[in-house]
């Protein structure tokens, strides 16, 4: 179907966004990763259609690949499901496969939804998704920091990952391969003190290697219950 673009796009200072729900301040070099390095001079604002408050604290990412098995889906939706109930915001990428999954449950269960994309709020990607991000910017909350216009690139994608870390508690990681862009939100979630959860099912897998960068890491927890991030939100 074809995307009709919000009429009422707004921006706000990610830094204001961050201080109002208790981030801690970035340094340049983080805003640069997420901005761009190569516009030093580009405004650290993002661009967003809908409801901010939806970013109130708490708030988790549920994030994986974009080819989802039957099991990685639903327990995308249980997760999304759950977290809603707890009165937690699901906060996901709009991509198909988990974010979907999570987007969608989360919607279903009467939950709060902010979708972080990797385009211009003006376009929709992917197409399939058209109607979901429509439903989003009129009803939850849409996020991009790329204004209208500008071109997409494949940088753009790790740069959103990195935005859906920042202006999350905690990311979940559902199902992802050795090679997945969600391993940047990964690495943001270290490098910010954020929460990570990786799925028991990624790291029981044998044929994945990189759950064993990020173990070690003292805010990395092997997700195996819901009340494994409902218990540390509040730490």
């Amino acid at each position: 179907m074809s995307y009709k673009p919000p009429e009422d796009v707004k921006r706000a200072n990610l830094a204001d966004i961050l201080a109002s729900r208790g981030g801690a301040p970035f340094e340049t070099k983080q805003l640069d990763l997420m901005f761009g390095s190569a516009e030093p001079d580009r405004s650290k604002d993002i661009f967003y259609s809908g409801n901010l408050d939806f970013l109130t604290a708490p708030a988790v990412a549920i994030v994986g690949t974009r080819k989802v098995s039957p099991e990685g889906a639903a327990r995308a939706r249980k997760l999304a499901r759950g977290l809603t109930a707890a009165g937690v915001a699901v906060v996901s990428g709009l991509a198909e496969g988990v974010d979907t999954e999570a987007l969608t449950a989360a919607i279903g269960s009467g939950g709060r939804v902010a979708a972080v994309i990797g385009t211009p709020i003006n376009k929709a990607y992917p197409a399939i998704n058209a109607a979901l991000q429509e439903q989003i910017y009129r009803d939850h909350l849409l996020i991009s920091q790329f204004p209208a216009g500008a071109r997409t690139f494949k940088s753009n994608f790790p740069e959103r990952n990195r935005l859906m870390a920042a202006v999350s508690d905690a990311t979940v990681v559902i199902e992802a391969s050795d090679s997945s862009g969600t391993l940047h939100q990964s690495a943001e979630c270290q490098r910010l003190g954020r929460w990570l959860f990786i799925a028991k099912s990624v790291v029981e897998n044998p044929r994945l290697t990189w759950p064993e960068r990020f173990l070690p890491y003292e805010k990395c927890v092997v997700l195996e219950r819901i009340e494994d991030v409902l218990d540390r939100l509040n730490k």
